[in-house]
């Protein structure tokens, strides 16, 4: 059997299942809820926060724009698409145990290798088909919605000026990073479905972890930093740093230039390396594990 036969098979069984569309919808609907809401209510929230910059500089154009709502919904979004992952991804393995039908998918013509590598490959596309949909709302609907104009991008300390003519490849960069974070969310659930029989257990230990992981971010001890940089989480919102401009000597914009270009590659080639762990692992696991369902 072909490996492109044996991706094909289990993409229809992902796509045949009605929950694997929860995602799809649920994407769709908080992305539409929050454009509602800003195409409501967005001017008063906007002279709220943009106040204390207004006293001493003299903003104009539409700064509520296309652009910044896919920056605000991306924000807002990625932290919770990791469980909509989780329930695909988890359930690859430990689904077919659950149904009895593991063992008869061995007596073909596949070897384990190649079974992992396409139970994985399909879980992969699933996750670039949610990332490419969430892509088509939070950007494309937003600048149909809101239009475009110059992106401000409002932080603690300061604030950010991206031009409206360097804005889009920003995005694609984002996304393609965003990409990688969420490969490896579900190459951790996929990893944890070669230990369960049911789909609950990997769902669950996969948020756990991940839940876990960001308390140890968040809190501020020397214990823990020294672990952060190995963890996952960490740089998972790396795709921000796409959005921070180099500044030339006289305060302008370096266009096409990002700020910190090395943490963000860096940040990408750690996610990226969990990901071929997660898959080595999962395939030496699988290789060596007796199949009793």
């Amino acid at each position: 059997m072909k490996f492109s036969n044996i991706v094909d098979i289990e993409l229809y069984k992902i796509f045949r299942k009605p929950r694997t569309y929860i995602a799809f919808g649920a994407v769709a609907a908080i992305v539409g809820l929050i454009q509602l809401g800003f195409y409501a209510d967005g001017e008063s929230y906007m002279k709220f926060g943009m106040q204390t910059l207004s006293d001493s500089f003299d903003v104009s154009g539409n700064i509520l724009n296309g652009y910044l709502m896919a920056f605000i919904i991306l924000q807002t979004l990625l932290v919770h698409v990791p469980l909509l992952i989780a329930l695909v991804a988890g359930d690859m393995i430990s689904g077919e145990a659950n149904q009895g039908t593991l063992r008869l998918l061995l007596t073909k013509p596949v070897s384990r290798n190649q079974m992992i590598l396409g139970k994985f490959t399909a879980s992969a596309i699933y996750t670039l088909a949610l990332l490419i949909w969430m892509a088509i709302w939070a950007l494309g609907i937003s600048i149909l919605i809101f239009g475009v104009d110059d992106m401000l991008i409002l932080k603690s300390e300061s604030v950010t000026q991206v031009l409206s003519t360097d804005v889009l490849w920003r995005y694609v960069a984002a996304f393609a990073f965003a990409s990688l974070a969420m490969l490896t969310v579900s190459a951790l659930s996929f990893f944890l479905s070669l230990f369960a029989e049911n789909s609950i257990g990997p769902i669950m230990a996969t948020m756990s972890i991940i839940i876990v992981f960001t308390i140890l971010n968040a809190l501020d001890l020397p214990i823990f930093n020294l672990v952060k940089p190995y963890l996952f989480t960490t740089h998972m919102l790396g795709w921000k740093g796409f959005f921070d401009v180099q500044i030339n000597e006289n305060n302008e914009q370096i266009v096409g230039s990002v700020e910190n270009l090395p943490a963000v590659l860096f940040s990408a080639a750690v996610l990226l390396l969990h990901i071929v762990g997660f898959l080595v692992a999962s395939m030496v696991i699988f290789k060596r594990k007796d199949i009793l369902s």
